[in-house]
């Protein structure tokens, strides 16, 4: 094989090598892109005049693509339930319902992850939330480090596969299929998961009740109109606000982009009323009363009208900003990404690739076993949207052409395989060295939780994560049966 024939192979080696060097993933997928076009170029394999085509991909493809614009608002519907307060209500009336429940603090916090994945698909701020609401009463509960880490890692990460996901949008992109139905595809899937979450907490602390010793009795509403005022404060709104926009994407009555605009409104919204009306018209002093937590003659919360509204428009202005830097990163990534796939193509990239499977021989499951096998290591090293960037443009044009018989209509794979690596990418959050979530939670953990404790802890979960991506194989109605009912 000639040099020029193998410049793709070294692009990805290359690439492999500078993603360690901690440099900004934009500039290096960037960069190298156009280190090669220019060695191409030398060796006359480029064109400078191919270079022309690229802003009309940057800007035909990324920046005018109305399916992304739904990005944007899905992050701030999240940190606005983040920082509006919503989220710790959540949490604290999940933990009293379950009260009663082996290792019910642990089964709030996935319960949480679920309803959050539902929100967003930012997984650092998700874990981060989680971690700094729930790890410091879940040691100071005596529960084992182990799985407290382990479940506040593994429920954080059910937001990358759970709609509306960001990451399924920009699979949707990358494979010129629709974001309604892959999102319908990954409802299952994302709820399998978090079942197997459920059920291994509830047998493990069935079976060794120290790990998670239960919520003491004086914690929490005391009477009956204070659970139905905290479910009433703290549980239905979040969940109304998804049920708005999963339900109306289900229902076929808005579009994702749609539903992400409907999101991002209700979250502003509810934000408004946790954060300015209810403590203006002393509905906390009433909800801590009838939580038997307060004496409203001897409590006062609210600061009064303008001096809320004024700590609400300093959050939104945050939540703003932090929406922004956000999305900012993401469509850099983006358009570093076209840059490194452009320039691939040109230097022959998908041929080789095509070449190499064929020279492999595996067969349809064999590819499909080594394409899943390939991400999964990838994701001891890489983030979620790193190897969807990478492997997505390579290997879909090849899946779509495989036939696995009765298994899966051939219509249905591409569908199939974007659900299979979505819940595959799940581990890549998890798994050491570079599993991002226990970086995000070893940040803002307290001293005594270890890291090693925070390595063990999340075993089990990428176990369960496996099973999950194994029942989906076996099982391909599982991702593909409500599609069909619903869309078809």
């Amino acid at each position: 094989m000639e040099f020029v024939e193998l410049l793709p192979v070294l692009m990805f080696v290359a690439l492999g090598l500078l993603l360690f060097t901690g440099f900004p993933v934009a500039f290096i997928l960037g960069g190298i892109g156009l280190a090669f076009a220019f060695l191409g170029i030398a060796l006359d394999v480029f064109h400078p005049l191919q270079f022309k085509l690229l802003p009309s991909r940057i800007f035909g493809g990324i920046m005018e693509n109305l399916i992304l614009t739904a990005i944007p608002m899905f992050i701030f519907m999240g940190t606005m339930l983040e920082r509006s307060g919503i989220a710790r209500d959540l949490l604290n009336c999940l933990q009293v319902l379950m009260r009663r429940v082996p290792g019910g603090l642990a089964l709030a916090v996935t319960l949480m992850g679920t309803i959050l994945a539902a929100t967003t698909g930012i997984i650092g701020a998700s874990v981060i939330m989680m971690s700094l609401l729930a790890l410091p009463v879940m040691i100071e509960r005596n529960y084992d480090h182990r799985l407290a880490t382990g479940t506040i890692a593994a429920s954080g990460t059910l937001g990358i596969l759970i709609p509306p996901s960001i990451m399924l949008v920009i699979m949707a992109d990358l494979l010129s299929r629709s974001v309604g139905n892959l999102f319908v595809a990954a409802v299952f899937p994302g709820l399998i998961l978090a079942g197997l979450y459920v059920a291994y907490i509830v047998i493990r602390c069935s079976l060794n009740p120290s790990l998670a010793p239960p919520l003491e009795d004086d914690i929490g509403p005391q009477t009956a109109l204070g659970v139905i005022v905290m479910i009433l404060r703290s549980f239905i709104p979040p969940v109304v606000l998804i049920g708005l926009v999963l339900g109306s994407i289900l229902g076929g009555f808005a579009t994702p982009t749609e539903a992400a605009g409907v999101g991002a409104m209700g979250a502003i919204l509810l934000g408004l009323i946790n954060l300015v009306i209810l403590p203006s018209l002393g509905v906390e002093e009433f909800h801590l009363r009838a939580a038997g937590q307060v004496d409203l003659d001897d409590h006062s919360l609210g600061g009064g009208f303008r001096v809320e509204f004024t700590h609400y428009l300093k959050v939104l202005g945050e939540v703003m900003e932090r929406t922004m830097l956000t999305n900012a990163m993401i469509f850099g990534i983006f358009v570093g990404a076209t840059l490194f796939s452009y320039i691939f193509r040109i230097l022959g990239g998908d041929d080789l690739v095509i070449a190499l499977v064929d020279a492999m021989g595996l067969g349809p499951w064999g590819l499909l076993f080594f394409i899943l096998g390939l991400v999964f290591v990838l994701g001891f090293f890489f983030d979620w949207i790193e190897i969807t960037l990478i492997v997505l443009p390579v290997f879909a044009p090849i899946i779509a052409q495989l036939d696995f018989g009765e298994h899966v209509d051939k219509f249905e794979v591409t569908y199939w395989f974007a659900i299979l690596l979505a819940v595959n990418l799940q581990t890549s959050f998890l798994t050491p060295p570079f599993g991002f979530a226990l970086f995000y939670m070893k940040a803002v953990a307290p001293k005594e939780v270890k890291i090693q404790e925070i390595y063990r802890g999340i075993i089990p979960f990428v176990l369960l994560q496996l099973i999950g991506l194994a029942l989906v194989i076996k099982f391909p109605d599982i991702a593909l049966w409500l599609p069909r009912v619903l869309l078809n």
